[in-house]
């Protein structure tokens, strides 16, 4: 991709003000790797992006939980009250 084409992908703008010693921190870093500046800090928060994200939308669970889970899938209780009226009002509201 030229550097034009990436210009024209890249039209929003993020623009944040650091102290110094914040930037002098992030220009060495993309000094030692050889980077643009620019590409530096999108690269970076482009990762912490996505890891935040996939931190928020990953669910660990113990050795405990994936036992009850997966044995509720195979053995799911019978419906209570609740959900039978919960069923009783789909089947009212959905036509098929």
């Amino acid at each position: 991709m030229t550097t034009k084409q990436e210009r024209r992908l890249r039209e929003e703008r993020l623009g944040f003000r650091v102290d110094e010693p914040t930037k002098a921190l992030i220009e060495r870093a993309a000094q030692l790797e050889r980077r643009k500046l620019t590409d530096f800090c999108m690269t970076a928060l482009t990762d912490a992006a996505r890891r935040t994200i996939a931190e928020h939308e990953t669910i660990a669970l113990s050795e405990r939980d994936r036992a009850v889970f997966f044995d509720t899938l195979v053995n799911p209780p019978a419906p209570n009250e609740r959900l039978e009226r919960a069923f009783a009002e789909h089947r009212h509201r959905v036509v098929r």
